[in-house]
């Protein structure tokens, strides 16, 4: 409110603020990782073999990933970087109690540099709506995504993972500017 008009934004000029913030993806990366209940232990497994490049970026993860992402961690740290730990792991809400959509409006705001999700393709989930919205906004957003652990291991070994990176971002204004 300036001067007591209501400013209104376009969805137009929010992309252009979108632009604004997504901008460079620094060296150390926001790092979402996720995975299905039959898939928790495959990701916990690679979070455990992957344990020196992942420990160079800040971790998002959805509940009980997180959990178990930070319990695994704690094994590997010693005692005076244990405390650390808390800087590096973001615990999020459960996928079907809202995680999903949590990770999905961080990537939307340009917060999420990358997502590490293993779902589980054979089996029907109670929040499959928030599954396919969470993968589909990561491609609108040009947010690399790996969902296996082959390529989970190529995003995780990329030389681009450990510098500043500045992704190409997709002009959506003119399906904004469209003709209704």
């Amino acid at each position: 409110m300036l001067d007591n008009r209501i400013v209104i934004r376009s969805d137009y000029h929010y992309y252009l603020h979108f632009l604004s913030f997504r901008g460079l993806m620094e060296k150390i990366k926001n790092l979402a990782l996720v995975a299905h209940d039959n898939r928790k232990a495959d990701l916990i497994e690679w979070v455990e073999w992957n344990y020196n490049s992942i420990m160079q970026h800040k971790l998002i993860c959805t509940g009980t990933t997180g959990a178990l992402v930070e319990e695994s961690l704690k094994k590997k740290l010693s005692k005076e970087k244990k405390s650390t730990l808390a800087k590096t792991i973001t615990k999020l809400k459960s996928g079907p109690l809202g995680g999903d959509q949590q990770l999905g409006a961080l990537i939307v705001e340009g917060k999420i540099d990358a997502v590490i999700f293993l779902w589980d393709p054979m089996q029907a989930q109670p929040h499959d709506v928030d599954v396919k919205a969470l993968l589909r906004i990561a491609v609108v957003y040009n947010v690399p995504m790996a969902c296996n652990r082959s390529t989970a291991d190529f995003l995780i070994s990329s030389p681009l993972l450990n510098e500043s990176y500045q992704p190409v971002i997709k002009d959506y204004s003119g399906y904004i500017n469209r003709s209704v």
